[in-house]
């Protein structure tokens, strides 16, 4: 059918360009249906196809750009790799395959060109180059989400670097970011560059920069000098912009969205994939290989700042699991027994080395944890399992009150004794039992005292055998009655004809 229309349209006097737009396929798919015969276009195409090394992710593919038709070449090749990490297929090869699929599936991709301006490339150790960003992603239950991160990348070597966020940045978050950077290249350069940005600028002041006061710190202890652009100047700061732009559409875009800690994880594994290993466009290096020579080149930093580690704290929001616990950096920290229910969303304030849990709109405080180095492991404070708001011997009190019934003191007494150690967990159990089923306490307690049930699991057993087995609880009554003087009794009395009379007979007859 293709070839019949690119005949018919050449016969109306069409264009070689316009057939192309016309039906969406390449100006040398044109030239070459044209100069063919039916015949072999039957031969070629309708018969023998060559089979070709994607052809066994065609589905995903297509899938891909059907759902996604502004993917480009390069964002299949990522995800390609990402989905199949063994596959050995050359970008080049992914390219062409995709321009097929959008021919033979009719998927037009829409582009947007933009000029670039050449400038001079900077020294190893030299500069290193910060911008913030922000998307739009689609979640796995259908909604939406704004995320905002923040790019660094050295002027050089183009090495990659970056950290995301579900909230605007602050100035905390920005230094906070820039140590995990610094830690990730193992040193920091002689001069960073900044757009005109509020977190770190209060005003260039012709050339005398005056910064906040935070970030000023900042600057002095690190001992870095400060480039802000000019604004309508992005070709002071094009790389960092490209970077921008390239983590939108390179990674983000189209990217599904589950948890910010996968989402960070994913966009490292990225770069170490595609973002820092691909050649670049113009350097034609790999950043990763030239990287290893501009890190001999930067200055060393310090694993800790001086400054109090409270100022370069993270503040992350987090979702409360059914299980009690909130999820940071692949492990899973307790909160207080109850929390689920009362808090659906917390603060996470966390340091180098501790975790704080924080009520976002109060401020009180739920849970102090060490941040754990590992992975997969659950750090639970044990007073998070159970109330411990009471002493034991105000529990034990607060119990005796719901069993006022004879030996039920040394019954619970005795059973206390018995499981010294889990003596809080008994007197719960006795207490949440007593409260469910209080009309059956007594004939178990009985019963428990008699079998010598000293336990408080056989003791709820017991309450919910009689209740399977019995209808109604056994509740015997006396009722006694004590006159203590007689009461005198006004008795009615008749003639005795009246009663011969009731009784048919005739009377004196």
């Amino acid at each position: 059918m293709l070839y019949i229309e690119i005949h018919q349209l050449r016969e109306r006097r069409f264009r070689i360009a316009q057939i192309a737009r016309r039906l969406k396929i390449s100006r040398n798919t044109v030239y070459k249906y044209l100069e063919m015969s039916f015949e072999e276009a039957v031969n070629e195409f309708g018969h023998t196809q060559r089979k070709k090394k994607l052809d066994s992710y065609q589905d995903w593919v297509v899938n891909w750009l059907r759902e996604n038709p502004d993917l480009s070449g390069a964002q299949v090749y990522d995800w390609l790799l990402e989905e199949f990490p063994q596959i050995d297929v050359g970008e080049s090869t992914v390219r062409r395959y995709v321009n097929e699929m959008r021919e033979i599936y009719q998927i037009e991709k829409k582009v947007e060109p933009r000029e670039y301006e050449a400038v001079v490339e900077q020294p190893p150790g030299k500069q290193l180059q910060v911008d913030w960003g922000q998307t739009i992603q689609k979640m796995t239950n259908g909604k939406e989400v704004k995320l905002y991160f923040i790019a660094f990348v050295l002027a050089h070597s183009r090495y990659k670097y970056l950290v995301w966020q579900d909230r605007p940045f602050t100035t905390k978050d920005t230094i906070r970011c820039h140590e995990k950077a610094f830690q990730y290249y193992g040193g920091v350069t002689e001069e960073i560059v900044y757009d005109q940005d509020n977190l770190i600028a209060v005003s260039e002041n012709a050339g005398d920069l005056i910064l906040t006061k935070e970030f000023q710190q900042y600057v002095k202890e690190r001992k870095f000098n400060v480039y802000l652009c000019r604004k309508a100047d992005p070709e002071s700061k094009g790389k960092i912009e490209n970077v921008v732009k390239y983590v939108k559409n390179n990674f983000a875009k189209n990217r599904v969205y589950s948890t910010l800690e996968d989402w960070n994880e994913r966009a490292l594994k990225w770069l170490d994939r595609t973002g820092n290993y691909k050649v670049h466009h113009t350097t034609k290096k790999r950043p990763f290989e030239v990287f290893l020579l501009e890190k001999q080149h930067l200055k060393k930093v310090s694993s800790l700042l001086s400054l109090s580690e409270s100022n370069h704290t993270e503040i992350i929001t987090r979702i409360v699991n059914k299980d009690n616990t909130v999820r940071y950096a692949s492990n899973r920290y307790s909160v207080p027994l109850g929390t689920y229910t009362k808090y659906p969303q917390l603060h996470l304030i966390v340091n180098e080395k501790t975790l704080r849990v924080v009520e976002p709109h109060t401020g009180e405080i739920l849970a102090d944890h060490t941040v754990s180095l590992e992975k997969g492991k659950l750090i639970k404070n044990v007073n998070h399992g159970r109330d411990r708001s009471k002493s034991l011997d105000q529990l034990q009190q607060q119990v005796l009150t719901l069993f006022p019934y004879e030996g039920a003191a040394q019954y619970i007494q005795d059973v206390c004794h018995t499981y010294g150690r889990y003596r809080r967990d008994q007197l719960l159990l006795f207490q949440k039992v007593a409260k469910e089923s209080p009309e059956w306490i007594s004939l178990a307690l009985e019963k428990c005292i008699q079998e010598k049930l000293n336990s408080a699991n056989e003791f709820r057993d017991v309450v919910d055998y009689l209740k399977r087995t019995k209808k109604e609880p056994e509740i015997e009554t006396t009722v006694e009655v004590t006159l203590k003087q007689p009461v005198p009794i006004a008795v009615q009395t008749r003639d005795l004809q009246e009663y011969i009379h009731r009784m048919g007979g005739k009377g004196n007859e």
